[in-house]
């Protein structure tokens, strides 16, 4: 079995100890506040409750992918080291940072012929990249080696259900993603949308729905409707949040009272810099495996 390492990018929105833990490697994105420019490093540089803080009070954001030298700096590290490398990136349906992958890959692949570089599109985001990268993680600590483990994750990345929320509405219309007229009436209205990741890896607003109370049941339901096994399902589920704590421990007392077989508590991890920069504040993202997404 070859030497090879698991990586992705700091848009799955892990911690810096869990992806330690589990030995993930990853390479950062960027992001600018008000102009000046910084590296997605999990929140290292700036606190993250600061970045939203700053948001909230008017800051300008704008994000910018991993370009193609980064990648082959990046890519040769580990092949200097003799290791294959399996890569998986953020969703091509968000950002086109595979293409800056792939490029850097088939550069390399002439310098280092013997070695293997396999880059594959997550089809996921935030925690939900990373939930797939926890199980990839616990497939190779099991003993696959790089090839069947390539396979694996291309059959079962859509299996990884993404559901999500926000009860604020301004950095969508910001971003172009709800218009001005509906934004305003959205958040007259106490409209929460409900989105979820589809089998393109795009976003797609699904469900409107009045009230915080109202979304948070209607998001557990979606669980409830399609995780793996119903309620039986045993295996981990990941949050993802945007500086509203209390809204993701809603979330997550909600589902530790319906899934009691469940693979340890919920983990609740931050969004990122770089996907945060889009949401905003106020955000809940749900992550578990369940039915194969389709459409």
């Amino acid at each position: 079995m070859s030497d090879y390492i698991i990586s992705c990018c700091s848009t799955a929105d892990l911690t810096e100890e869990h992806f330690n833990k589990r030995d993930i490697h990853y390479i950062c994105f960027h992001y600018e506040l008000d102009g000046a420019a910084y590296m997605d490093d999990l929140g290292k540089t700036i606190n993250l409750d600061d970045f939203y803080k700053a948001m909230s009070e008017g800051a300008d954001t704008k994000t910018s992918q991993i370009n193609v030298d980064e990648y082959e700096t990046y890519f040769e590290e580990f092949l200097k080291e003799g290791k294959d490398i399996l890569h998986l990136t953020l969703s091509s349906g968000i950002s086109g940072t595979i293409n800056s992958a792939n490029i850097a890959a088939e550069t390399l692949k002439e310098k280092y012929p013997d070695r293997k570089i396999y880059v594959i599109d997550s089809l996921a985001a935030s925690s939900g990249y990373g939930l797939l990268m926890d199980k990839v993680a616990d497939l190779k600590d099991e003993g696959m080696g790089i090839d069947e483990l390539k396979d694996w994750v291309i059959e079962n990345r859509l299996k990884v259900n993404h559901w999500f929320f926000t009860t604020d509405l301004t950095f969508f219309i910001k971003g172009g993603r709800v218009s001005k007229v509906s934004g305003f009436v959205g958040n007259l209205l106490n409209i929460c949308p409900l989105l979820n990741v589809n089998f393109e890896g795009k976003l797609i607003p699904r469900e409107k729905i009045r009230t915080k109370k109202k979304v948070i049941a209607a998001t557990v339901e979606k669980m409830i409707n399609n995780a793996e096994n119903g309620l039986d399902y045993d295996g981990k589920c990941y949050i993802s949040m945007s500086a509203c704590r209390k809204d993701a421990e809603a979330v997550a007392k909600l589902i530790e009272e319906k899934f009691p077989k469940l693979n340890g508590r919920v983990e609740i991890n931050n969004i990122g810099t770089t996907i945060g920069s889009h949401t905003g504040p106020g955000t809940v993202a749900l992550f578990f495996w369940g039915n194969k997404r389709v459409d």
